[in-house]
């Protein structure tokens, strides 16, 4: 196999991501309603919040508080309170995106896996357990716990030295977004490939070196 090194992205790349259902399951524990209007709403703030967090200007602890604080207010709990109970029911929500542990069991043992998110500590280990997934990875790199998001090149290198510096010509990085994951690998040297699960176009100035629209499609390219 062409890659001895395989890093994956979390959130829409091996795990479905549905931040709509989870936050209606929140709500409605609070009486609270909460519809695609509503969802509308909290995305206006929690996006540009993720944005700051993965250029570096603010941390993990304020995007996870700030998000929910119009909320916290409005029902008289703890913001941390809600975003804790949120990650929660995303963890037991959580299912594989088709094809995800299949191409899991097909590249085990034939290369290096590992699995670099922006998400946070509290719902990635429990989602992977859950899924049954966590023995197939050799490392996990939580961006929470390493201090630096991605598109960041020390994450990479960081998940590089957790799996013993394996050669970054040798070393592929799959994911969703095509500036935190394509971009970012390609600026820490690392080869990478943009599951395009829309068939989007790509911004002029960021070439991934592979494109594929589902995990089956990556698994017959890798093992081709």
């Amino acid at each position: 196999m062409l890659y001895h090194c395989i890093l994956f992205d979390a959130d829409d790349t091996l795990f479905h991501f549905d931040a709509f259902a989870g936050l209606q399951q929140l709500f409605s524990r609070y009486d609270l309603a909460f519809d695609q209007t509503e969802f509308g709403r909290y995305q206006q703030l929690n996006l540009p919040l993720w944005q700051q967090y993965q250029a570096g200007t603010i941390n993990a602890e304020q995007l996870q508080n700030q998000r929910f604080i119009p909320y916290a207010q409005q029902l008289g709990v703890a913001a941390a309170q809600l975003n804790h109970e949120f990650l929660l029911t995303m963890a037991d929500i959580c299912t594989l995106l088709p094809g995800a542990k299949e191409l899991l069991q097909a590249l085990c043992g034939k290369a290096q896996l590992g699995i670099i998110t922006n998400g946070f500590t509290q719902m990635q280990q429990l989602r992977l357990e859950r899924c049954g997934v966590a023995h197939f990875f050799d490392t996990l790199v939580i961006s929470e716990q390493v201090g630096v998001a991605k598109p960041h090149p020390a994450i990479f290198d960081h998940a590089l030295a957790s799996l013993g510096h394996p050669a970054k010509a040798k070393t592929l990085m799959v994911g969703d977004n095509i500036i935190a994951d394509v971009k970012g690998a390609q600026n820490a040297g690392l080869a990478a490939c943009w599951l395009n699960h829309q068939q989007a176009e790509a911004p002029n100035d960021i070439k991934p070196d592979y494109t594929v629209s589902s995990l089956p499609q990556l698994q017959q390219l890798l093992l081709a």
